[in-house]
This record gives C-alpha cells, sequence and structure tokens, in this order.
C-alpha cells in the first residue's frame, strides 16, 4: 500500500515522513515484544532460553559472516562496509516473527524458542550495527563488546523484573478504573526510556516486564491466568490487557510498513538484483546452518518444527531502523541500503509466508497425535 501510494501513484511526499518513521518503528516493537511477554509462561522461557539464546547468536553471526562475504564480492564494498551492511541485515526481526507466531497453533517449546530468538536478535543487531558504525576503519574490540552485552543484559533483566513486581501489586488497584489499561501502556514507555537511559537493553526489558506480570502470582490471579500443565501452552491473558496492547500494536506495525513503502526509493534499484539475489541465498544459508547447530540442544523436536524454524527468518521492523541509521551516519553514498533492506524485507518475508502454510499443517499433524508426527521422529 505504502508503495502504491509513494513511488507508484505520487500521492504521498516522502520528505514529509523521514522524521516520524523511527519513532513510529520503535514504537511498534515496544508494543510487540510487550504482547509477547504477556503471552509466555515462565517456566518455558526458562527451560528454552538457551536453545532459543544459542539460535539468535549462531544465526546472526553465520549471516553476518555470509551476508558480508556476498557484499563484499558482488557490490565491490571494503571490508569494514560490507560489515556493517551485514550487520543490519543479519537479524531477524521480532516485529514480523512474533505476530505470526501468535496465530500458528504450535507447541510450547518452539513457540517459546522463536520468541526467544526475535527479542535476543533484535538486541544483537542493535548492538553490532552501533559498535560497528562507532568504531575506527569498522575495528571493533571483542572484549568491549562482549562486557557491553553482559551489562545490558543484567541492567534490562533487574529493570524488568522490578518493574513487573511493582506494577502487579499495583494492578488489582488499577484494573477497576477507567483506562487502566492505556496506564499500563505509559508504564511501558517509562521502562524503556529509563532502561535507555541507564545504558540497557530497552526491548528486552519490556519484554521481562510482560512476562513477570502475567507470571506472578498476584498478577495471575487478578488476569485470571490458568495455570498451564507441562506440556500445553499457556492460556493468553482472557482481559483487556491483552486485548488492548494487540490492537494497538497491529495498528502501530500497519502503519510503520505503509510508510517505509511510501519511502522507498527505486532508482537503481533493478541494477542491484545480483547483491540482493545473493545476499539472500546467503541468509538462507546461515539460518539453515544455524537450525542444524541448535538441534544439539533443543530436544524432543520434530522435523516439521525444525523446518519451520529455518522459514522463520523474517528482516523486518529493526532492519528498516537500522538501514536508516546507517544511512544517516554514513551519508548520500549508503543510499543503496535502504533498497536493499527492502529488498530483503520483502524477499525473507515470502519465505515465511511458505513457513506460515507449512507450520498451519504443522498444528493440524500435531493434533493428530504421535502416531503422525513420529513418522519424522523426534530428534
Amino acid at each position: 500500500t505504502g508503495v502504491l501510494l509513494g513511488p507508484l501513484l505520487h500521492l504521498l511526499d516522502p520528505s514529509k515522513f523521514v522524521g516520524v518513521t523511527r519513532g513510529f518503528g520503535t514504537l511498534a516493537l515496544i508494543l510487540i515484544l510487550f504482547e509477547a511477554g504477556l503471552e509466555l509462561d515462565l517456566g518455558q522461557v526458562l527451560r528454552h532460553f538457551p536453545a532459543g539464546f544459542l539460535l539468535a547468536l549462531v544465526s546472526y553471526a553465520l549471516s553476518m559472516a555470509l551476508v558480508a562475504a556476498a557484499a563484499h564480492f558482488t557490490m565491490g564494498l571494503p571490508l569494514s562496509s560490507a560489515l556493517i551492511v551485514a550487520a543490519v541485515l543479519g537479524g531477524v526481526s521480532a516485529s514480523v516473527s512474533l505476530p505470526v507466531l501468535q496465530n500458528l497453533k504450535l507447541r510450547a517449546n518452539l513457540r517459546t524458542l522463536l520468541v526467544v530468538e526475535g527479542a535476543m536478535a533484535d538486541i544483537l543487531s542493535v548492538l553490532v550495527v552501533s559498535a560497528l558504525l562507532n568504531a575506527h576503519a569498522g575495528s571493533v574490540r571483542l572484549a568491549a563488546f562482549l562486557g557491553g552485552f553482559a551489562a545490558e543484559f543484567a541492567i534490562s533483566l533487574a529493570l524488568g523484573l522490578l518493574a513487573g513486581i511493582g506494577w502487579s501489586f499495583l494492578l488489582p488497584r488499577l484494573s477497576d478504573q477507567r483506562f487502566w489499561q492505556v496506564l499500563t501502556f505509559g508504564a511501558v514507555l517509562v521502562l524503556y526510556t529509563t532502561t535507555a537511559v541507564a545504558s540497557g537493553g530497552a526491548l528486552l526489558a519490556v519484554l521481562v516486564f510482560g512476562l513477570t506480570l502475567t507470571n506472578l502470582p498476584v498478577a495471575r490471579r487478578r488476569l485470571a491466568i490458568a495455570d498451564p500443565g507441562p506440556e500445553a501452552a499457556p492460556l493468553p491473558p482472557r482481559t483487556e490487557l491483552l486485548a488492548f496492547h494487540a490492537e494497538l500494536s497491529f495498528l502501530v506495525r500497519t502503519f510503520f510498513f505503509v510508510l517505509i513503502g511510501v519511502m522507498v526509493k527505486f532508482s537503481g534499484f533493478w541494477r542491484e538484483w545480483l547483491p540482493v539475489l545473493t545476499i539472500f541465498v546467503a541468509i538462507l544459508l546461515a539460518r539453515w546452518l544455524s537450525v542444524l547447530a541448535v538441534r544439539l540442544i533443543w530436544r524432543k523436536s520434530y522435523a516439521q518444527e525444525r523446518e519451520l524454524a529455518f522459514w522463520m527468518h523474517p528482516r523486518g521492523l529493526i532492519t528498516i531502523v537500522l538501514a536508516l541509521e546507517a544511512v544517516s551516519a554514513g551519508g548520500p553514498s549508503w543510499q543503496f541500503l535502504e533498497r536493499l533492506a527492502f529488498a530483503v524485507l520483502v524477499l525473507t518475508s515470502l519465505g515465511m509466508t511458505v513457513g506460515t502454510l507449512r507450520g498451519k499443517r504443522l498444528g493440524k499433524l500435531l493434533e493428530e497425535g504421535p502416531a503422525v508426527t513420529n513418522e519424522a521422529g523426534p530428534a
């Protein structure tokens, strides 16, 4: 729709939206991650966090290596510039994968694994791109990067937990009042800003806040959340809280992607078909290898589930936000990255569409019982 309104029919002027695009993108990410936290079960997260974190780390590292090589050889970019391009395009985008996962009937272990991966991939992307843009001549000190990642993770976890515990005790007093959902959203924004000021991972803090809010006993009683069985997916909160944030998230991210379509510049786009295709193949190869690697600790998974995990590699909101940041830092010579990011976003989203169709079939197979799913065999 955005491409139709902007580059094709010229009904909207892209220059009027430059200043608001990143704000919309950040707001959509906040809403998506908070909504994901509200739907997760803490026991499932703790059980599948190692596999999800490993998947995010291996997938991002392999994507960076292969995409950097593809950009270097097909576009003639210096290695330092190719690494920045790879860092922008290397991470899975939670803004696209999480809403899709919420609409698929999947086992809790697969859903939790991919939610954890999406949240960690966003943090990795922001950290690495920022480090590369601030580094001199493309060199980054590994120790400083790892220390920064550990510090961000600890700050995010602490602030998210404290905010969730505090708000869960306030919630019974607030939920009888008018507009309490909006007030909760205000608390989410305050937490995001506070964590960012404290040099923590603000998006991870928002996810932890939602996770804490719906897993503490006092909040679970107030939000009428049923206790799930050991293998069952947790029931979402049957309240206005989740419905409010889900609808607001849908509205904001829809506006964001329309704005991105309006701002796409097609000049020179078709001359870059070879780099786009090569980078897309590199992303697919990296994803396949990373799913194979994580299989070592992803226990009791079926072949169909690993296939779905392969297809869930979309680039999206965070990719565009980081591409705009890189173009702002690099100047006009980096305008190609906007077109490249948009093309990769479209191709990976098409790939995810294949995964979505396969995921619906997977849900039917799992509902039919072990006799069917064991044909593929649990690993």
